[in-house]
């Protein structure tokens, strides 16, 4: 396991496919380097989650290790900074890879099974009173929101955009000479809408390229996932 600390001071051809997230699957972060020699066994871990209907597993390449002789071919500064959120709201002062974040609330350090598959299901048994349908349409993506329950108070919406599987050969730092396969990993993050809780929200979303895509629906400020839901 690899830590570095943190300033806590920062702050989507033809056809209708409708996808429906109830119940809502749980969604699995995780943040991971191909610099870093703790990550391959949760790099295989994420491989395995994925073939899962109950889990959205997203791989988040973090940049902070590329110094060490092996740039990440898949890192983007903004996954590191979306990390380092997690951290600030939980009270942390540290970052490591690899960790999952499960539903947006538990932090699991390190490949460690029986603690994720604890986290999975308990947050898999959570009812945040949302439901949340998909449709892919052409070149666009329907998302309808309804509030089943109480308000949940301001959350975003956020599309996700992911490959899901590319194999590496790693030439440099503590991976050198490793083939590795990674699977789900994230190549775009973007908040889509701001949504108050209080009523229901209709959204139609351009839904351009290849990569497969999620929609996750999370309380504001890195705080809980209430709802995610994934077209392929």
């Amino acid at each position: 396991m690899r830590a570095v600390l943190t300033a806590l001071t920062l702050a989507l051809s033809g056809g209708t496919i409708p996808v429906s997230a109830d119940p809502s699957p749980v969604v699995v972060e995780l943040y991971t380097s191909q610099g870093c020699s703790s990550c391959p066994p949760a790099d295989a871990m994420l491989l395995d989650l994925a073939e899962r209907e109950d889990v959205i597993a997203l791989a988040l390449h973090v940049d902070y290790w590329d110094y060490i002789g092996w740039a990440d071919s898949f890192a983007d500064p903004a996954y590191t900074q979306r990390q380092k959120a997690y951290a600030q709201a939980a009270g942390h002062a540290t970052i490591y890879t690899p960790q999952m974040v499960v539903a947006g609330h538990t932090h699991v350090v390190g490949a460690k099974p029986m603690e994720l598959s604890d986290a999975i299901r308990t947050h898999a048994a959570a009812d945040h009173g949302i439901a949340l349908d998909l449709a892919r349409q052409g070149g666009g993506l329907r998302l309808i929101l309804e509030r089943e329950g109480a308000p949940v108070g301001p959350a975003q919406v956020q599309l996700v955009r992911y490959d899901p599987r590319q194999v590496v050969d790693i030439r440099r730092g503590e991976n050198a000479g490793r083939q590795l396969t990674y699977g789900n990993i994230v190549t775009d993050w973007q908040v889509v809408a701001d949504w108050s809780g209080d009523s229901d929200l209709t959204l139609d979303l351009p839904l351009p390229g290849d990569d497969r895509a999620v929609v996750i629906v999370q309380q504001a400020g890195h705080g809980a996932i209430l709802a995610a839901g994934e077209v392929r």
